[in-house]
């Protein structure tokens, strides 16, 4: 059994990890903004999995303490922390970077770029004193370098947050602690339809691209999480949409006809 720790878990690709790592027997220790989403989320995997192999601290990722609170928390009700998982996230609507108020900004850094800082922080610090564990980062559009006008400050932590990742790799080296990427592709939450919530033209020209290359959370979570399970090389990459499959998905595309937003996962 491992015991996981999740940020930004009560809902979208944070929920569905940690329902997959439940269900694979793990304990879980899931995180969010608040105590109410995070006593619903606890309440509904409670009512599928059981409650004793579940734990959660609200709070904000900005926050250092939020991190430390959450480590706790999964150490005091599970003994260690096998894997931590920096999964919070921020998008924002499809602006330029000179079009976009300072505040949300601010916000998107932060909770993308200072969020994942803190919480690998605490995960290595914690995996080193108790002799080892492995750090996951959840990468996004940015990544890879790829650009996308109205996603420039969303790819640029993206972007920043692969060098991290491989910065965190190399200063690891030589000790029990491993850090890895996952990468989930292009899946239909909340976090890819925000953007859009101003420009529902918008929305409907991209839906053939999201349609074509998309998945729902419960495709991808469970491929994620096997492969997570399994692995045991620091600096891995975990992709769920590789440039292959993309090509591919391209291709077959008009004999595919797919809607994913007909029944969308909150």
């Amino acid at each position: 059994m491992k015991n996981i720790v999740i940020t930004g878990s009560t809902r979208g690709i944070g929920y569905g990890l940690a329902d997959e790592f439940l269900k694979r027997g793990c304990s879980v220790t899931i995180n969010g903004r608040s105590q109410d989403s995070v006593d619903k989320a606890i309440g509904a995997l409670g009512g599928m999995h059981g409650h004793d192999r579940l734990a959660g601290r609200p709070g904000d990722v900005t926050d250092l303490a939020t991190h430390q609170a959450l480590w706790d928390a999964a150490a005091a009700s599970f003994g260690r922390v096998d894997m931590w998982i920096n999964n919070a996230g921020m998008g924002h609507p499809m602006l330029k970077v000179w079009e976009m108020p300072v505040e949300m900004v601010n916000q998107v850094v932060d909770i993308n770029l200072k969020g994942a800082i803190w919480g690998s922080r605490t995960a290595i610090r914690g995996f080193l004193l108790q002799g080892g564990g492995h750090l996951y980062n959840m990468e996004g559009f940015g990544s890879n370098g790829r650009l996308r006008v109205g996603l420039s400050l969303y790819g640029t932590t993206k972007s920043g947050l692969r060098f991290l990742s491989r910065s965190l790799t190399a200063e690891t080296k030589g000790t029990p602690v491993k850090v890895s990427t996952i990468s989930p592709g292009i899946v239909i939450t909340e976090l890819l339809t925000d953007p859009f919530k101003d420009d529902p033209k918008g929305l409907e020209r991209a839906k053939w691209v999201f349609n074509a290359l998309g998945d729902k959370v419960e495709t991808v979570t469970p491929w994620l999480v096997e492969r997570m399970m399994a692995n045991d090389k620091s600096g891995a990459a975990i992709d769920y949409l590789t440039n292959t499959k993309v090509m591919g998905r391209f291709a077959t595309a008009m004999f595919r006809r797919r809607d994913l937003f007909s029944d969308k996962v909150p």
